[in-house]
């Protein structure tokens, strides 16, 4: 097998803390420097959250902007992901920083339920967020937490809500959401393929089902998320060290099934975007 596998690194998010790691990058420059030692490990994409001063999460466009510049100086040609997840703000609020035009964000089609509440996505702000992703030329990464989400996502594309190809991570792992279980990652990967035969796609495991599950990526032929929004750990007693070391796990799996990193130009020719 020699198709490069692309490895996003999920550096931050909207839960893990100081107190829980004090590895979790939080600042800008934390987070700047973080996503450069992910990047010269293997990292391809980075999937990022901003924080406000208290660890608050937030969806500030200002702080987007300047984490986007940061980036841009210190990781050349790293494809820039932003979240426009549900823990950082309400409605709109979500994708107030796409029209800062990175590379891709996050777009989740359809709502499902978190360990304490419900992870909220109507129709109509899934349908504003695709079309402002369209507006800047911003390629989603579809995040789906459950079966639909994949026919969603493909309904979505005929129609020509999203433009394809997609890109489409299954979350597993969550609880109250989708299990990380190897039989239904196996059908996930057939649907979509039967569904939307150009489409991309990775995986991200969560907690301690985060190796297992880059283990069945890689195995199986698609592309990679790890990091500390996703997991703080190296294993059950020891805490994760930095982003770098989870992304040199999964360069490790590569290795042992002969799948090539991908480099960010490989990876932007493989998602169809821009060059750097």
């Amino acid at each position: 097998m020699t198709n490069p596998c692309i490895i996003c690194v999920a550096i931050t998010g909207s839960v893990p803390r100081k107190e829980d790691n004090p590895a979790v990058p939080t600042t800008i420059s934390e987070q700047v420097e973080s996503t450069h030692e992910a990047y010269e490990a293997g990292a391809s994409i980075v999937h990022a959250h901003v924080r406000m001063d208290d660890q608050t999460p937030t969806s500030d466009p200002e702080r987007f902007a300047r984490l986007k510049e940061a980036l841009e100086k210190h990781c050349p040609g790293m494809i820039l992901q932003f979240s426009t997840g549900g823990r950082s703000g309400a409605g709109r609020e979500r994708g107030g920083m796409l029209s800062l035009a990175p590379d891709m964000a996050s777009l989740t089609v359809g709502s499902n339920n978190f360990p304490t509440r419900v992870y909220e996505n109507s129709p109509d702000l899934v349908d504003w967020l695709a079309s402002e992703m369209l507006k800047y030329k911003v390629k989603p990464e579809i995040e789906a937490f459950d079966l639909s989400h994949i026919f969603q996502a493909a309904k979505m594309q005929a129609d020509g809500r999203l433009q394809g190809p997609l890109y489409v991570q299954f979350v597993m792992g969550v609880k109250n959401a989708m299990p990380a279980d190897k039989r239904s990652f196996d059908y996930f990967v057939e649907t979509l393929g039967r569904l939307a035969p150009d489409a991309q796609w990775c995986a991200a495991g969560i907690g301690r089902h985060q190796i297992e599950v880059n283990e069945w990526c890689v195995a199986a032929g698609g592309h990679c998320r790890t990091g500390l929004e996703d997991n703080i750990r190296i294993d059950r007693d020891t805490l994760a060290p930095s982003n770098a070391a989870l992304v040199r796990r999964v360069v490790d799996l590569c290795d042992r099934y002969a799948r090539p990193v991908a480099t960010a130009a490989q990876a932007r020719a493989i998602l169809g975007l821009d060059a750097a």
